[in-house]
């Protein structure tokens, strides 16, 4: 510290009005394009490399219907919770829905595009049966990413309260 020169005492944040948007369409749909555009990319690269193209299993894509299941029941049991019982949600338990419900709502938008362009870039090899595999469990893996994108959003509007008339929530 030099001699003279004094700084000023930092101040405590001041809190904010706590409130976030709710999801939009522009983000997920600029995330998709991302994930189109890296899922497309999979098979060039793997060529240029001299590697085969991975396929895609059943698995991970049965681990996206059940992500969807569980968001749509923990949205179903939310929703009921605040809005159809009249009963309360304790705040930081709120706030850790809507924070899966959003990051869910991105990362399913990122893994659908993917699973998208990865089918997209093996339809002129749809008469070859890995080709097929890759085509058809992509495609499955997009229909899996479009209900967990529908169920975390459900889930977000869930999260909202009574007086949230501006779009906001908590």
């Amino acid at each position: 510290m030099r001699e003279g020169h004094t700084y000023p005492d930092p101040e405590p944040p001041r809190p904010g009005p706590g409130r976030m948007r709710p999801t939009g369409w522009r983000p997920l749909v600029v995330v998709a394009v991302v994930g189109a555009l890296l899922g497309f990319a999979v098979r060039p690269v793997a060529q240029w490399l001299g590697e085969t193209a991975p396929t895609v299993g059943l698995l991970q894509v049965g681990a996206l219907y059940f992500l969807a299941a569980v968001l749509a029941a923990l949205a179903w049991q939310t929703w009921r919770t605040l809005h159809r019982q009249g009963g309360t949600l304790e705040p930081h338990r709120a706030v850790n829905r809507l924070l899966v419900a959003k990051s869910c709502a991105l990362v399913g938008a990122l893994a659908g595009g993917a699973y998208g362009g990865y089918a997209a870039a093996f339809l002129d090899r749809f008469d070859v049966l890995l080709g097929r595999e890759r085509v058809v469990n992509s495609t499955a893996g997009v229909v899996a990413c479009a209900l967990v994108v529908t169920a975390a959003l459900v889930l977000e509007r869930a999260c909202r309260t009574r007086g949230d008339a501006s779009g906001d929530l908590p």
